[in-house]
């Protein structure tokens, strides 16, 4: 159990949240959502105690151990990958230091003899016999395979990183959990397996997490920061949304039924005040219009971006026909003998564990590589758009935001550019940001904003969702499932591309999947799963 009282915490004028009351409870998982900049990741470190609030109390019940999905991929890379998931656990890893020290003497005084004989006993309550086992188990399931558990840390890629922090933060059966955004870089079915290690486990979870689906299935509250207040809901994400749209609904309809109340009312009044045979009767509803009041419904610090792609023109029969594509990067085969005809209304989800193959082959289409050889066709008809999942080139620049949209717009005038900019939740002084100084979503938007201006019939996304907080990926969401024309898209975000997709490409090692259906269906399709051991073999 973790108790906040009274707690509050601001920067300058900037108040992240007040007087915040709540308890979160054992066997439950709390989804701690808000807009992007409401504070969501500062609530969790003031959890952890990494920050200090400026009033109020974090109380943890005595003897209940509290881990944190680490934020940083750096700090462990002198490690061995086993040595930093046993670490989470730093009861555990003194004792296995401890253990380690004194059996590597070659001769034991008596009070070290009877020392090792209290280790190995307290080593054996903390389940330290099975912490190898335990560790290698959590590392498999997030895809970090035996020939990596040996390796440092410093030897692993960035999202093999990431994972085993993962690891390092469920080992040990923590009695409170605070996950901040542990679904980035995993892989679809790693996000599997985490739903299912969550839905297993019965002590206290808090995770922020952007991804709709994962909130839907491992929640059983959410807890909603907005407006420096957080209130929790029962319920998961989706029963979130439709509690809180039916409260603010059911306060305007009454609003409205007491305004008309008072309106009756104060015609009453107005006619028959100066009437002496009807004097006592306005006397009493003006009484009445005192109990009646018209509260304020709060005002809420999301804002959901205007996202809308309009093609110029629609596709013709060809749109793209690729043939034999092989691709090779710094020595390393990434596509090899590579065919996809792409049909006209198909938007397909390229899914896969390599990132990079799918990235190499976006970049491909849009025209940012050259194959090694193989040979692709683009129909006369078709225009493009690419989101590129690394954006940075975009932005080495000091144009303000109204300059940097202008260069992609084919209306130059200003009063238009910052109406565009607006949707785009780029208002006011806002519009003439730096380009060089934009945060990770606001690039994002940028980016979107680039698209939408294009006019294109086929639009290429590569992991669109990242860095966009719930209601722009929601925008997002809702704008390519209303597009008209052709999409390719690589998403981690599972109901983006259950809503979206209606045909799935999974490229792997040694083939190729390519199955005209939905998503889940696609999850649950036994030859898929056959197919899958072949291709990455």
């Amino acid at each position: 159990m973790i108790q906040v009282n009274n707690l509050s915490l601001s920067f300058g004028k900037r108040v992240l949240f007040k007087d915040v009351n709540v308890k979160f409870t054992p066997g439950n998982c709390y989804g701690l959502i808000g807009a992007n900049g409401a504070g969501k990741s500062t609530f969790i470190k003031v959890l952890s105690g990494e920050i200090e609030a400026q009033k109020g109390e974090v109380f943890i019940e005595p003897g209940k151990r509290l881990s944190v999905l680490s934020q940083n991929q750096f700090k462990f890379d002198e490690n061995a990958v086993m040595e930093t998931v046993i670490m989470g656990n730093e009861k555990l890893y003194a004792l296995l230091k401890k253990r380690e020290e004194l059996y590597s003497k070659a001769d034991l005084t008596e009070e070290e003899g009877n020392l090792i004989g209290e280790v190995e006993a307290e080593f054996a309550e903390q389940n330290g016999y099975e912490a190898e086992a335990e560790a290698a188990s959590l590392l498999n399931g997030l895809d970090i395979k035996d020939n990596l558990h040996d390796k440092k840390m410093k030897e692993l890629e960035g999202g093999e990183k990431v994972r085993v922090l993962l690891a390092q933060a469920l080992f040990g059966n923590p009695d409170i959990l605070l996950l901040d955004e542990p679904t980035n870089n995993l892989d679809i079915r790693s996000i599997v397996w985490l739903e299912n290690f969550l839905d297993r486990f019965n002590n206290t979870v808090i995770v922020v997490s952007h991804d709709r689906h994962f909130l839907n299935d491992v929640c059983t509250h959410i807890a909603d920061l907005d407006y420096a207040q957080l209130r929790l809901y029962a319920g998961n994400y989706e029963f979130w949304q439709q509690a809180a749209q039916l409260a603010i609904a059911q306060k305007k309809d009454q609003n409205k039924r007491n305004e008309d109340k008072i309106k009756d009312l104060e015609e009453f009044i107005r006619r028959f005040s100066a009437n002496v045979s009807k004097a006592k009767q306005a006397t009493s509803r003006k009484k009445m219009i005192d109990k009646l009041t018209v509260e304020d419904i709060p005002h809420t610090s999301r804002r959901f971006p205007y996202i809308d792609f309009k093609p110029e023109r629609e596709v013709g029969n060809i749109i793209c026909n690729i043939t034999g594509l092989n691709k090779t990067i710094d020595g390393v085969e990434l596509i090899k003998d590579f065919d996809l005809t792409v049909n006209p209304g198909d938007k397909i989800a390229f899914v896969g564990k390599n990132d990079v193959i799918r990235s190499t082959l976006f970049q491909i289409i849009a025209g940012e590589l050259q194959p090694d050889s193989g040979e692709m066709v683009i129909g006369q008809t078709i225009t493009t758009a690419f989101f590129p999942k690394e954006n940075e080139k975009y932005f080495n620049n000091d144009m303000n935001l109204v300059d940097w949209l202008r260069q992609y717009s084919k209306e130059k005038d200003e009063t238009h550019i910052r109406g565009f900019l607006g949707r785009m939740l780029f208002s006011g002084e806002e519009s003439q940001k730096k380009s060089s100084v934009l945060s990770g979503g606001e690039k994002v938007r940028c980016m979107l904003s680039k698209m939408m201006c294009s006019g294109a019939n086929m639009l290429i996304m590569d992991e669109p969702t990242n860095h966009l907080d719930l209601e722009s990926i929601t925008s997002l969401n809702n704008a390519v499932i209303n597009y008209s024309q052709v999409l390719l898209f690589a998403s981690h975000d599972h109901e983006f591309i259950q809503t979206t997709a209606n045909r799935i490409v999974e490229v792997g090692s040694s083939g190729v999947i390519d199955k005209m259906m939905p998503y889940d269906d696609y999850l649950a399709d036994p030859d898929v799963q056959r197919r899958r051991e072949e291709i990455y073999n």
